[in-house]
């Protein structure tokens, strides 16, 4: 079988406060930068202790400038922004695992909790129902056949995925909040060896797992924190409506590119 892993920072182990993933202006540390890696080659090693033939990895953190190449599991295929949604529709992979997510917007005990932009998006909803960035993931992953296989991260965004993909999604709770920038997260040994054995299950059990997708047509809405955020996202757009002030929305058809899912046309 071959998994894809795609990856964020909020929720890594060892990241515990706002500080630990932020550094100045840019939204990373070497810190984090390294647990990035040693969380993503823990997901790996769980996938090839399941018997994975090929494991792809992506850096999906703001704009996927956070990886330590050197550091990756060299078993491990390195995926990029121009080619990871054409590995994705391949009909090749089997399954499909989130590592250092994090929960969506509004969530309590949610360590550094947002969707997308915790700067401009307020809320985002397909077909009505309020939604974060795993969903978004796995309908995305789940247009093309592939079941969301496992998820790690804090105990607020287990908790969205269980309600999500149900009680066979395999779960790494490496950290709870105390509050939105301040988490405590378990000793980073035992969360890597937690993570590997959460992917080594959910890819055994990838069979059992069912595809997380929506009905077609579906409609995408994002509620925008101001009006001026909704004036530019309707720059450049052709099929999308809006809505109110801070709200637009669009009508998918049918989903072949992750935009459909997260920006519309």
């Amino acid at each position: 079988m071959k998994v894809f892993i795609t990856t964020d920072m909020e929720g890594l182990s060892g990241v515990d406060t706002y500080e630990t993933l932020w550094d100045g202006d840019i939204p990373r540390t070497p810190f984090a930068c390294e647990r990035l890696m040693a969380d993503t080659n823990a997901a790996a090693a769980g996938c090839f202790d399941a018997g994975a033939e090929t494991v792809y990895v992506l850096d999906g953190h703001n704009g996927g400038v956070n990886f330590i190449d050197e550091l990756l599991d060299p078993r491990a295929v390195k995926c990029t922004k121009s080619n990871w949604q054409e590995v994705i529709a391949s009909g090749e992979i089997g399954a499909f695992l989130m590592v250092g997510f994090h929960a969506k917007a509004g969530t309590l005990g949610g360590f550094l909790d947002h969707t997308q932009s915790s700067k401009s998006w307020f809320n985002y909803y397909i077909n009505g129902e309020k939604y974060g960035e795993i969903a978004q993931e796995a309908v995305f992953a789940g247009a093309f056949g592939i079941p969301c296989v496992m998820v790690s991260g804090d105990r607020a965004v287990c908790a969205e995925a269980r309600q999500l993909f149900g009680n066979q999604i395999s779960l790494a709770i490496v950290k709870e909040g105390t509050c939105r920038n301040i988490t405590q997260s378990i000793p980073l040994p035992e969360a890597e060896a937690l993570i590997r054995e959460s992917a080594r299950t959910g890819v055994l059990n990838a069979a059992k797992m069912r595809p997380f997708t929506i009905p077609m047509p579906s409609t995408m809405r994002i509620e925008f924190y101001r009006s001026d955020y909704c004036d530019n996202a309707m720059k450049g757009r052709t099929n999308t409506r809006r809505i109110d002030a801070r709200t637009i929305e669009w009508t998918v058809d049918k989903i072949q590119t992750f935009s459909d899912v997260v920006r519309g046309s």
